[in-house]
């Protein structure tokens, strides 16, 4: 390499060669003179400038270190050893706050753990426990902090700034909606909404006992109008629905569908029926209202989803609701409880389980999204008319 040299003094591989070489024999003055002079000579090469960084390291010198990692990030800036090395220099001077960013970008970018060695798995691995704990920390602090301001305010108040926070410390995410048929613009995407849009819930709540009754009546007499929810026709590809497919371990009683009453159910269930008639229910031509009880069985899950349209907001009331059930809108969990309602966005992904050993049953319907004024609610019915009436929109199917 020496030779090389002589005939071509700036010869990036030979330089390189050289640096690696001295390196190896504990001249780190040596390899960062000849690593600079590789560098200078081909400053778009990553890693020469990596093994320039080494070689300040090596010296201590922490300030030629960052400078070389730099020059590295600055030619890609998602190189995977450059944000490891920037994230431990940091580590090993004791900005916890930069370490932890740069642990976390290391980890976005990493490979998978079977392409690294044993050490920069453990590097690695030993960086993000790090960066968790920091925010932890951090998130401790901050919850310290805003405590005496958020004091003596209620939890609706709250709601809203609370999951700003937590998206902000990366504790939650937020979802926007993600509509299967129309998407109505500029609403909020809330994932619940406040029970102050509906001051009929109330009233729903206060008959809780009544339609309970109804429910366990079908329940007791085995009435077949419960069907499986999920139905899809034969042969469709396998997804995510697959394992409920035609299962009655989801299963529906029907009092409204498609926009339809069934006349033959709500006779089963008068008292019912007729609190749900008297509720602004959703009006979408041939698609809503739909109304109906929801069985889940012990020990089913029902996997993350999203509905149709924002247009709407989906009730939901606990009859029947044994521990170990929950359900997740976006990032918020909630438990249903006998007798309590609330309101949720469906087209943001929502969840359900029943992992206890009992029955799970929940009366579900849907209204307009509050947001919607009255004539956006006409204008929107008359839309679903006046598509279905060219006869080349699909209908809903049963």
């Amino acid at each position: 390499m020496q030779q090389v040299l002589q005939l071509s003094p700036d010869h990036p591989q030979a330089l390189n060669s050289l640096g690696t070489h001295a390196l190896g024999q504990g001249a780190f003055d040596a390899a960062r003179d000849l690593f600079a002079r590789a560098a200078a000579a081909d400053p778009g090469e990553p890693v020469l400038w990596l093994n320039l960084a080494r070689a300040h390291r090596e010296l201590g010198d922490e300030d030629g270190e960052l400078a070389a990692l730099d020059r590295i990030l600055g030619i890609d800036a998602t190189h995977f050893m450059a944000l490891l090395r920037k994230a431990h220099l940091f580590q090993r001077k004791g900005d916890t706050a930069r370490a932890a960013l740069h642990w976390g970008q290391a980890s976005a970018v990493a490979p998978p753990a079977n392409q690294l060695t044993p050490d920069l798995n453990k590097m690695l691995t030993e960086g993000r426990a790090f960066a968790f704990e920091h925010q932890q920390r951090f998130g401790s602090a901050i919850d310290a902090a805003m405590a005496p301001h958020l004091e003596g305010r209620s939890a609706q108040e709250t709601r809203r700034i609370r999951a700003a926070i937590d998206a902000a410390l990366g504790r939650r995410a937020i979802y926007a909606n993600q509509c299967e048929g129309m998407h109505f613009p500029f609403l909020p995407a809330d994932e619940y909404f406040d029970r102050d849009h509906f001051p009929w819930m109330d009233e729903v709540e206060a008959t809780t006992p009544m339609i309970q009754a109804e429910l366990r009546d079908l329940l007791d007499k085995g009435d077949e109008g419960f069907a499986p929810y999920v139905q899809y026709p034969s042969g469709y590809p396998e997804s995510k629905w697959s394992e409920l497919d035609h299962s009655e371990r989801w299963s529906a009683y029907f009092l409204w569908r498609h926009g339809k009453r069934i006349d033959a159910h709500c006779e089963r269930c008068p008292q019912t029926a007729a609190l749900l008639s008297k509720l602004p229910l959703a009006d979408h031509s041939g698609r809503a209202p739909t109304a109906f009880f929801s069985l889940l069985h012990p020990r089913t899950r029902i996997p993350p989803h999203t509905g149709v349209t924002n247009a709407r907001t989906i009730i939901h009331l606990g009859l029947i609701v044994p521990e170990k059930c929950g359900f997740r809108v976006g990032g918020e969990v909630r438990e249903w409880r006998e007798g309590q309602a609330f309101a949720f966005d469906d087209t943001i992904e929502h969840e359900a389980w029943n992992d206890s050993d009992k029955l799970r049953a929940v009366l579900i319907f849907d209204v307009w999204n509050p947001y919607i004024t009255p004539l956006e609610r006409d204008l929107v019915s008359c839309f679903y008319t006046e598509s279905d009436a060219t006869g080349l929109n699909p209908q809903p199917e049963d």
